[in-house]
């Protein structure tokens, strides 16, 4: 099991229920952020690592903050 792929499937899980929760579709909400359309697909699908400067476009378009926006989102990696 890779968990890298594992938190990026579930980050992208969450921006889609988000923006679906608020209304927008994939172009709009793209637009908003300043983001190609394909590139938030990618997000969505689990394919992209997103940078935290894009995170934090993502945040600002949903109007929530970056700790909500990763809330819910856990992965199986322990740091000790």
């Amino acid at each position: 099991m890779h968990h890298e792929f594992d938190i990026l499937e579930n980050f992208g899980r969450r921006v889609r229920e988000l923006r679906k929760e608020q209304g927008y579709s994939q172009e709009t909400f793209a637009a908003q952020c300043g983001l190609d359309r394909t590139y938030v697909g990618g997000i969505e699908r689990g394919e992209r690592n997103v940078s935290l400067r894009n995170i934090e476009l993502i945040a600002k378009t949903l109007r929530i903050t970056i700790s909500e926006l990763m809330e819910g989102i856990e992965w199986g990696a322990r740091y000790d």
